[in-house]
C-alpha cells in the first residue's frame, strides 16, 4: 500500500489529506481561530466541584469551563482501595497542572486529565508514571522484546535522573537505538520546560502548546508507506523540513514543496471527497449504498442493495454489498471522524460463516485506524456495535453547522400543513380580538396552496368568521415562517 500526505495551508486554516492508494482516507482541517488543544497542558483553577457526579469544572483560559472525573485526578492509594472520592481530591480555588483529552464539541466543555503525557515520534513520555511499556499494536514478540531492550538502553544513556515512564509508540518498529536516544532527550527537555512553567505560571495559563496540524501529522502518521509529503507553502515547508531533520532525518527526501497551478486538494479529488463526506448517503461501486445518520447519543449506518441485484442468488447479493460495505464503512469513521458508539445495520445474512467474514473484513479494516477502536461483534438484533474514540469534533461539525430553516431536523413542514397552522391560528385571533380583515404574510409555496388547493377552505373560513382573509407572498420568509396581521 503506498500513501502520500498533501498539506495545504491558508492565513486561516490548515487542512491536510491523508490519500491512500489514490483514495482519500483521512481529512484533518484546523482553523487558525478555532485551533484544536488536545495535547495541550494547562496551569487552571477550579471554580466548582459536583460530588454528585464525582467530577469538577476547571478555568484554563476557554470560553467554557473544562471538565475533570474523579478517575482522570492523580490520587495515592494502595492497592484495591477504591478511587478516593472528588471531595477529598479538589477543593475550589485550587490551582491544578490539567492536559486536554478531548476538544470542546458542542455544547460541552473540554475533557481534561492530571495525567500527564507528552508524545514524540516514537516514545511517550508519562513524567509521573514509573511503567515502561511497548504499544499493543506491535504484535511480533521478538520486535517487542528488542524495543524494551532499546528502551532500557537508552534510559541508562541519559545522564540526568528519569523519574517518569516511556511508552514505545507503534512507529517504532524496526528504529534502532539512536532514534530511541534522540527522542528521549527530546522529550526530557520539553519536560524541564513544562516543570518550570508548572511553578512561575499563574493559573489560568498554558503551560505546554502541541505543534501546529502540519508538524504533527508527520509526527503521528509518518510511516514506511507514506511515500511523499507535499505542501503548497514555501515558508512552511522550510519549517517542515527543518522539524524533521531534527527529528525525522529519514523522512526530508520525501518532503516536497508543491508550486502547482492546480489547487493541491485537486490532485486524487480530495476536494470532491471532501464534499461527498459531508452528504447522508454514500454509493457503493456495485449499486448499493450506506446511509449515515449522526446524533447526540450515538452515529447509525444502514447498509442497503440499492439497485445490485447480483448474478446468482439474493443470499449470495446480500453478502457481497456488505463485504463492500464494510470496507467502505471503516473508509468513512476515518475520513468523517465519528467518534462514540457506532451502530452498523448490515443486511440481514442467514449464512452465520458470512456474518463472521464480514465482521473480519470490517475489524481488518479498522486496523488501519489511528483512532482507538472497538467492535462488539454482532446483537441479538442482528447489528453490529463497535465504539471509536472521540478526540475532536467530527468533519461535519468542523465545516458545518445547523440549517437555520429547518433548525438541524432535516425536515421541513409541508406547506399543507403550514396553511392547516394559519387557519387554526385565524381562529385564535378572531376568538381573541375579532379584527375587521386578516393579512396573512407566508412564503410562495404556501401562499399558492391556500389561493389553490385550500381556496375552498379559505372560503368557508371567511363565511364562518364573516370577515376577509387577503394574502401576501413575503420572498425571504423560510416555508415554516408566516405572521397574521390585524386590519
Amino acid at each position: 500500500m503506498s500513501g502520500e500526505v498533501l498539506i495545504n495551508l491558508t492565513p486561516m486554516e490548515t487542512r491536510v489529506a491523508l490519500v491512500e492508494n489514490g483514495v482519500l482516507q483521512e481529512a484533518l482541517i484546523e482553523r487558525s481561530r478555532r485551533r484544536g488543544i488536545v495535547g495541550n497542558i494547562y496551569k487552571g483553577k477550579v471554580v466548582r466541584v459536583l460530588p454528585g457526579m464525582q467530577a469538577a469544572f476547571v478555568d484554563i483560559g476557554l470560553e467554557r469551563a473544562a471538565f475533570i472525573h474523579a478517575h482522570e485526578v492523580m490520587a495515592e492509594a494502595s492497592a484495591g482501595e477504591p478511587h478516593p472520592p472528588i471531595g477529598a481530591l479538589l477543593h475550589e480555588g485550587q490551582a491544578l497542572v490539567v492536559q486536554v483529552t478531548k476538544d470542546p464539541i458542542g455544547t460541552k466543555g473540554a475533557r481534561l486529565t492530571t495525567h500527564l503525557s507528552i508524545p514524540s515520534r516514537y516514545l511517550v513520555y508519562m513524567p509521573d508514571s514509573p511503567h515502561h511499556g511497548v504499544s499493543q499494536r506491535i504484535e511480533d514478540e521478538g520486535e517487542r522484546e528488542r524495543l524494551k531492550a532499546l528502551l532500557d538502553k537508552s534510559i541508562e544513556a541519559q545522564s540526568l535522573e528519569i523519574t517518569g515512564g516511556f511508552i514505545v509508540r507503534t512507529a517504532a518498529e524496526g528504529v534502532g537505538d539512536d532514534e530511541l536516544e534522540s527522542d528521549m532527550y527530546f522529550l526530557l527537555r520539553i519536560w524541564r520546560k513544562v516543570s518550570e512553567r508548572k511553578v512561575s505560571a499563574a493559573p489560568p495559563s498554558v503551560i505546554y502548546d502541541d505543534l501546529p496540524l502540519f508538524m504533527r501529522i508527520l509526527r503521528d502518521v509518518m510511516r514506511d508507506d507514506i511515500e511523499k509529503v507535499r505542501i503548497d507553502s514555501r515558508e512552511n515547508f522550510v519549517k517542515l523540513v527543518e522539524f524533521a531533520e531534527e527529528f525525522m532525518p529519514y523522512a526530508v527526501d520525501r518532503i516536497e514543496y508543491y508550486p502547482g497551478e492546480r489547487p493541491i486538494f485537486d490532485l486524487y479529488s480530495v476536494e470532491d471527497e471532501i464534499q461527498k463526506a459531508l452528504a447522508r448517503k454514500v454509493q457503493l461501486k456495485s449499486g448499493g449504498y450506506l446511509v449515515i445518520d449522526p446524533t447526540e447519543a450515538m452515529t447509525t449506518i444502514d447498509v442497503n442493495t440499492g439497485g445490485y441485484v447480483g448474478h446468482r442468488n439474493l443470499e449470495e447479493t446480500i453478502f457481497k454489498t456488505n463485504l463492500e460495505a464494510a470496507t467502505a464503512i471503516a473508509r468513512q469513521l476515518r475520513l468523517r471522524n465519528l467518534g462514540g458508539i457506532i451502530i452498523i445495520d448490515f443486511i440481514d445474512m442467514m449464512d452465520v460463516e458470512h456474518q463472521r467474514q464480514v465482521l473480519r473484513v470490517l475489524e481488518k479494516a479498522l486496523e488501519r485506524d489511528n483512532a482507538k477502536t472497538k467492535c462488539t461483534g454482532v446483537t441479538e438484533l442482528g447489528l453490529v456495535q463497535l465504539t471509536r474514540k472521540r478526540t475532536r469534533e467530527s468533519l461535519e461539525q468542523t465545516l458545518c453547522e445547523a440549517c437555520s430553516t429547518c433548525g438541524g431536523r432535516g425536515t421541513l413542514k409541508t406547506p399543507e400543513t403550514v396553511c392547516y397552522e394559519i387557519f387554526r391560528e385565524i381562529l385564535r385571533e378572531e376568538r381573541a380580538y375579532s379584527a375587521d380583515t386578516y393579512r396573512v404574510l407566508a412564503s410562495q409555496p404556501v401562499v399558492d396552496r391556500l389561493l389553490d388547493e385550500e381556496s375552498a377552505a379559505v372560503a368557508d373560513l371567511e363565511a364562518f368568521i364573516d370577515k376577509t382573509i387577503r394574502f401576501q407572498v413575503e420572498q425571504h420568509y423560510s416555508q415554516e415562517q408566516y405572521d397574521i396581521v390585524l386590519m
